[in-house]
């Protein structure tokens, strides 16, 4: 594993979600309560874009069958899907956003 620059901190809006690549994979990136934090952007259930989602406090809502993922975890907290997201760790170095993976 290793850190992986993926954008500017204040790239990163407080009310929805910022698709990131890194070596192709897709992660979504979110800022909750002014921490950011880093999912793998594939909902588990249907391939849609969960930064593409609607974000209600520290959840994400999957734009295509409505699946709720917690943001800070990537645990599933309603179906359809079944399967959490994987979560990456984050961290900010002179504003920038860098993602272990």
């Amino acid at each position: 594993m290793s850190w992986h620059q993926v954008a500017q901190a204040d790239d990163v809006p407080e009310d929805e979600g910022l698709c990131v690549k890194i070596d192709g994979h897709a992660i979504a990136l979110f800022r909750v309560e002014g921490e950011i934090y880093a999912i793998d952007d594939l909902c588990s259930h249907a391939e849609a874009s969960l930064a593409a989602g609607f974000v209600d406090g520290g959840l994400i809502e999957c734009p295509l069958h409505q699946a709720c993922f917690d943001i800070r975890t990537g645990k599933v907290m309603t179906g359809p899907a079944t399967e959490d997201v994987r979560s990456y760790r984050v961290k900010i170095e002179g504003g920038a956003v860098l993602v272990e993976r």
